[in-house]
């Protein structure tokens, strides 16, 4: 059809990885550096009644981010910040669900302060996903040792660990709630 845009295919590790977050319909939904917005377009789809709000410290993503879901924001299911998770704000918000798809500061930084913040918006019940995509797939015990250890540390338990070979890569999604 002339003049209409097609959307590419959405990468299987973002299709992977919303499948891994088991959506309901009314979930409240946060995901913690959204990038070009793809997993919130596949979030929204899901949803009936839920939400989600998105944020990346990247205005440039923000904005194709707001682009690729106008739709959704006009709804009232999507809604973007420009912030990192420390200068984000949620107001006295509570998600069901937390999300980071492949945020480096989980598992090569000290995630401290965002953790806190992610305990201090976690609705009661709620969980929290890690998801990372290894260099090498061989890496990926590790890098769930890693990431599971963080959690704890900071207050969380492990609930359950996602692991998944996809094409030429291996993905992983730790889930984590509060203690």
């Amino acid at each position: 059809m002339k003049g209409s845009i097609t959307r590419p295919k959405a990468a299987e590790r973002l299709v992977w990885a919303v499948g891994a977050l088991d959506i309901q319909p009314n979930d409240g939904l946060l995901e913690i550096g959204c990038g070009h917005g793809v997993a919130v377009s596949l979030v929204c789809e899901k949803l009936d009644g839920g939400s989600i709000v998105a944020i990346d410290r990247s205005a440039k993503m923000i904005t194709m981010a707001q682009a690729r879901n106008a739709d959704y924001i006009a709804s009232g299911k999507a809604s973007f910040q420009t912030a990192s998770l420390h200068e984000a704000d949620f107001g006295d918000a509570r998600f069901d669900k937390i999300f980071a798809i492949h945020v480096g500061v989980f598992l090569r930084g000290q995630p401290a302060r965002e953790l806190e913040i992610v305990k201090n918006h976690l609705a009661s019940g709620g969980s929290f996903y890690l998801i990372d995509q290894p260099l090498d797939a061989r890496q990926a015990g590790a890098v769930i040792e890693t990431l599971s250890a963080v959690l704890e540390n900071h207050g969380f338990t492990v609930k359950q660990v996602l692991i998944e070979d996809i094409t030429l890569a291996t993905i992983l999604c730790v889930i984590a709630g509060m203690k």
